[in-house]
């Protein structure tokens, strides 16, 4: 590891840390999911600073990729959740984009119509993703479930 203290460390060196950790121990996002009992999604998230683990999950995941231990409170905090807003050059990640550019009216207004004026929650979330298997190429299963939320009329 590297020589750096904990309070040296900014959440970006301890992303860099936990990814450099992953790789040297050969373990997937799944297989870490499993081995600490969370969604593969959540982990990621929070390992990369945008969501806080709870502690016994901060530190079963800093255990397993022998983070120190002072990493638990980096872990821990609560993030601010602040992402380069310019469309992603990535191919996968562009395409993320383009699906809300294209789709997201679309959803707003479906969503409006069969809930009422609001909005489906990103806080109150979940999400999962698959491999489906197809004759045609295999298909990426993207499930979101989101809590729908009224707007208030104040």
């Amino acid at each position: 590891m590297n020589k750096m203290t904990i309070d040296e460390l900014t959440r970006d060196d301890l992303t860099a840390m936990i990814l450099r950790a992953k790789k040297r121990a050969g373990l997937g996002w799944q297989q870490i999911a499993d081995d600490i009992g969370m969604s593969p999604v959540w982990l990621h998230s929070a390992a990369t600073g945008m969501n806080a683990f709870p502690e016994d999950k901060a530190r079963a995941f800093a255990d397993l990729l022998g983070l120190p231990d002072s990493a638990v409170d980096l872990l821990t905090e609560s993030p601010l959740k602040v992402w380069d807003q310019t469309v992603p050059t990535d191919p996968c990640l562009y395409r993320l984009y383009e699906m809300i550019g294209v789709y997201g009216p679309t959803i707003k207004a479906l969503i409006n119509e069969k809930f009422g004026n609001g909005i489906m929650s990103a806080i109150d979330f979940s999400m999962d993703l698959d491999r489906e298997p197809n004759p045609k190429g295999d298909r990426v299963r993207l499930t979101i479930s989101g809590k729908y939320l009224a707007y208030s009329n104040w």
